[in-house]
């Protein structure tokens, strides 16, 4: 069995990639958060920002969002089945709990709780359920949760695990066996592919990849014509660009130059700014990635990082869940939502 992703330390040798931030003004030596590989890093980060802990002592934090409408973040610890929302005024406080399945339901789970979230067009929450192994719509005032998406031909989905809503209403979600005990051995294991899935308005799901080996984060480009798409695999940890209508695929960033014993973490949970950069996380943190995938710098956070997502009333802070941990830094770019 592959190893999770949570468990991963990385055995490849660190790429010479890596040594040329030695020579760019900003590195570890001035600030050991931040490394820059390249200089259009500059004028999207602060290169003295400095990464600040908000919240930590969860099991695997995950699937940050930012509600401009409530002014908080909601992110989830999955093994745990706890939704969490965090403050300015409040720090971290219980949201939902459970957030996927109550325990008793749980058997055949490894990860019962909700994984991704976003926050939909229409307000609502939108939530990947692996207990349910299901995607769900939530109402904020009611708190009434709405299964939207559940099979694909007519079997259950393996664990969803991130989603993204298109301008057109168009969800685009991944599918991978995370949820489950065993994973890809699990016997509630009832789809041929770990896919990558689109619920279109009318209802209608379709499968868009069939051969990724564990597909994770999702992101849309800011004009809505690529998709990138995360593979947590130690083997072949890449994210892929990807037609929005699945016809046609390549890598965009190969992460394993910079896997290595000191740099936990793979590709899963990524941030799109308004000028089409990729804030992507992977071995040692998160990576800023120009739209043709060419690393330009990687806020170093120490820990096997899942997610990270813009906040704050400008744009401009990016919060990222890290392993047990959740954490921020200021940046200079502004998130695609506060286009």
């Amino acid at each position: 069995m592959k190893q999770t992703r949570r468990g991963f330390m990385g055995s490849a040798a660190a790429a010479t990639l890596i040594s040329a931030c030695a020579t760019t003004p900003i590195g570890k030596a001035s600030n050991p958060d931040l490394e820059i590989f390249d200089a259009e890093a500059h004028s999207l980060l602060d290169i003295s920002a400095r990464l600040e802990v908000l919240a930590s002592g969860y099991t695997w934090s995950e699937g940050p969002v930012w509600d401009r409408a409530r002014n908080c973040l909601y992110f989830t610890d999955v093994p745990e089945n706890i939704a969490w929302k965090w403050s300015e005024a409040s720090g971290a406080t219980e949201f939902l709990a459970p957030s996927g399945v109550a325990r008793e339901q749980a058997t055949g789970f490894r990860e019962p709780g909700a994984n991704g979230l976003a926050i939909s067009h229409d307000g609502s929450l939108l939530i990947c359920n692996h207990g349910r192994r299901a995607v769900e719509r939530m109402d904020f005032e009611t708190g009434h949760r709405e299964i939207i998406a559940a099979t694909f031909n007519g079997k259950k989905f393996n664990s969803p695990n991130d989603v993204v809503e298109a301008p057109d209403g168009s969800l685009f979600f991944t599918d991978p066996p995370y949820g489950l005990e065993g994973m890809n051995d699990s016997p509630l294991k009832e789809q041929d592919a770990n896919g990558v899935y689109r619920l279109s308005p009318d209802g209608e799901i379709t499968r868009l990849i069939d051969t990724m080996t564990f597909p994770n984060g999702i992101v849309l480009s800011p004009d809505s014509q690529t998709l990138y798409v995360s593979q947590s695999d130690p083997d072949q940890p890449v994210i892929l660009r990807m037609a929005p209508d699945g016809s046609s695929s390549s890598v965009l960033f190969d992460a394993k130059p910079f896997m290595s014993d000191t740099t936990p973490g793979l590709p899963d949970g990524m941030a799109v700014t308004r000028s089409g950069h990729i804030f992507a996380t992977g071995p040692g943190g998160v990576f800023l990635l120009a739209s043709d995938g060419k690393p330009l710098a990687r806020i170093n956070t120490g820990k096997a990082t899942a997610n990270c997502c813009f906040g704050d009333a400008d744009g401009r802070t990016l919060y990222m869940t890290a392993h047990d941990t959740l954490m921020r830094i200021r940046t200079t770019s502004i998130g695609l939502a506060w286009s």
